[in-house]
């Protein structure tokens, strides 16, 4: 269904104008069936003038009459035969003046966490362009040395849930192509909830890593000790015997 023009002004001009339900006025404008109850108490869009959609070619007044007389009838807008085939200009999402400074280190996350997203999909989270998002990949960009990457959902450019289509998205690709993902990037290309459900693979502590090969079994030790000689304290240091200590105190006495 096209858009309407000033959906609260229309929804007071219906209100104050036609005997139809709230709910009736709201599933046509696109609103909450409370907020035409609080136009009609007065109580939202306070000061907004009526917008009459017969006069602005929206609505016609037989459609109105229907309305009236069935309150399960819904609504249609007129169709304009001069906007059909028009559609909306594709483009990167208008990002705030206030946080346009962020996504550089927004687009330094996406592409060091999830390189498996597309350029136009970054350029569709973040609101910027394809260049720019090449010139951060290839560490190019004139300022890519002070910039730290942060979450693009802590800085408020995209919502959790846009970010985790996007890489649900990504993984039916990788999927698709039958690409082999070890643990680190299946968990980087499913949802955030559904990677704090997975179990962990076992892993060799990195302490340990690559000692997995030797043995501490007795046998090694049996085999260790027939290879070397046993050392007693005496014969390390070349103490001397005890008969030779005997003679010297004989010597000593004479």
């Amino acid at each position: 269904m096209a858009r309407l023009i000033n959906a609260r002004a229309t929804a007071v001009w219906l209100v104050d104008n036609t005997t139809m339900t709230f709910k009736q006025i709201a599933d046509f404008v696109g609103m909450h069936e409370l907020e035409i109850q609080g136009i009609a108490d007065g109580d939202v869009a306070v000061g907004v003038r009526g917008f009459d959609p017969i006069a602005n070619n929206q609505l016609t007044q037989a459609e109105i009459d229907k309305a009236e007389k069935d309150p399960l009838y819904r609504l249609r807008v007129k169709t304009n035969p001069a906007a059909e085939g028009e559609e909306k200009r594709r483009g990167p999402r208008y990002t705030p003046l206030s946080k346009r400074q962020d996504r550089p280190a927004s687009i330094l996350w996406l592409v060091k966490f999830h390189p498996e997203l597309a350029d136009s999909q970054i350029s569709k989270l973040v609101g910027t362009t394809k260049p720019t998002i090449q010139a951060i990949r290839e560490r190019t960009h004139w300022n890519i040395a002070n910039i730290q990457p942060i979450d693009p959902v802590a800085l408020g450019l995209c919502k959790q849930s846009e970010l985790d289509a996007a890489v649900q998205k990504a993984a039916a690709k990788k999927a698709a192509e039958g690409e082999v993902m070890d643990d680190d990037a299946r968990r980087r290309l499913v949802s955030t909830e559904q990677s704090l459900e997975m179990e962990a693979e076992p892993r060799i502590p990195t302490a340990i890593e690559g000692l997995e090969t030797f043995s501490l079994s007795d046998s090694d030790e049996d085999d260790k000790e027939d290879s070397e000689p046993i050392v007693d304290a005496d014969s390390f240091f070349n103490l001397p015997s005890g008969e030779d200590d005997d003679d010297d105190e004989d010597d000593t006495s004479r």
